[in-house]
């Protein structure tokens, strides 16, 4: 008897310890989804995750092949165990503004450990409706547009294997999260539309993005307040503003920004490269962007390659006060390639918070086309130089 119990019990924990390994789907068609690009889905995708969240295991919202129109979700958690959320298909945004209660977003995923959104399908923000004319991408009184995908404080997330298309605003934006990959993406809007950010990172820690395409109408890359702690490397920078730390320094709530390593990196066509952004405003802190590292970064055709901008002002009235931004410890290595205006390298930091501790360790840039000459210029930096510099370091 005692036995046979004994036996019962070790086949029942080894049968409960095999479900919390398998992956149990969730289809949304199951939940009533129709795959006609038409008819909003937003009901059945938020039953699936409902119940998904509620399974004590690994859980996958699987969206099958097809397109989908997904009126704006938020996926709340924390859930029980690990969730998958596999897109397989299209999904759609809507175009009328009308139907996103929340003017900021379209998918958002909140307070969730161990997520993942992956699958190989495509996120289709339809944002050419909503993408401000020429002339306007910077007027502060253009309304809000909705960001394709918001993770908010999300814990060991995993994003993969997507491609996102034509966002409204953002593809992609990270807040109050830590410890997330981002790999094997491409995030594409044409270069001309407005704050199509490819992934913006604020407020997190530990962000990982590897093996991907970005370009967009703005920064491949932004990295705002309170980021800490992010490696960037083998990304494709192109259309769009490069690779940014900012804008940074222009309200007092905002947190120091440090540790970024910027590695194996390819810009083509884009505004900037590798750029340092931070207001010329008064702060009553002094705010710290240090501990930066670049290295082994290809440029073509890029207009400012290597650029720190403490005077940074996309719309007026800015006024003339140095900004209070400290940025030190920064190191740029093995950069290469071509620049398309007669600034390569460009450092211009605060009268009142100097640069400190810039290193520049072999960069050889020259004019796309070699047209022109090039140089570099310097206000208010200190730091070193060695090996190659052309054309030759201002530092």
């Amino acid at each position: 008897m005692g036995a046979n119990y004994l036996f019962m019990l070790l086949c029942f924990l080894v049968w409960t310890a095999d479900a919390k390994f398998e992956v149990k789907p969730f289809n949304v068609k199951d939940y009533g989804a129709i795959a006609n690009g038409k008819m909003d889905n937003s009901a059945a995708f938020l039953k699936a995750w409902s119940d998904a969240c509620k399974w004590d295991g690994h859980a996958s919202i699987l969206i099958p092949k097809g397109t989908y129109m997904l009126n704006p979700v938020i996926f709340v958690g924390p859930c029980k165990g690990r969730t998958t959320f596999e897109i397989e298909g299209i999904l759609k945004a809507p175009t009328d503004r009308s139907l996103y209660p929340n003017l900021d977003k379209w998918i958002n995923f909140r307070y969730i450990d161990q997520l993942r959104v992956t699958g190989g399908g495509i996120l289709d923000g339809q944002g050419s409706s909503a993408w401000p004319p020429k002339g306007s991408r910077n007027n502060p009184r253009w309304p809000t547009r909705p960001v394709t995908m918001l993770f908010d404080f999300i814990t060991n997330g995993h994003v993969d294997n997507l491609h996102s298309i034509n966002s409204k605003g953002g593809h992609f934006i990270v807040f109050g999260s830590q410890n997330m990959s981002f790999t094997n993406l491409k995030l594409l809007a044409p270069g001309d539309s407005a704050n199509t950010d490819g992934i913006k990172i604020g407020a997190s820690n530990g962000i990982n993005i590897t093996s991907s395409i970005i370009g967009t109408g703005d920064d491949c890359v932004a990295m705002i307040s309170g980021t800490r702690k992010v490696r960037i490397e083998d990304v494709y920078c192109g259309p769009g503003h490069g690779i940014s730390v900012g804008s940074l320094g222009k309200n007092d709530w905002e947190e120091d920004v440090r540790d970024i390593f910027v590695k194996n990196c390819t810009f083509n066509g884009t505004s900037d490269g590798l750029r340092i952004k931070t207001w010329a405003a008064p702060l009553k802190k002094t705010l710290m962007a240090s501990n930066f590292v670049y290295e082994d970064i290809i440029m073509h055709n890029v207009g400012h390659p290597i650029n720190i901008d403490q005077e940074y002002c996309p719309y007026p009235p800015c006024g003339k006060v140095a900004s209070h931004v400290q940025i030190s410890n920064v190191r740029y290595k093995n950069i290469q390639g071509s620049g398309n205006t007669e600034i390569a390298v460009s450092f211009k930091c605060s009268k009142v918070k100097p640069c400190q501790n810039i290193t520049v360790d072999n960069i050889d840039l020259w004019s796309y086309g070699r047209k022109t000459n090039i140089v570099n210029m310097c206000s208010h930096a200190h730091g070193t130089s060695y090996g190659k510099q052309i054309p030759p370091s201002c530092i």
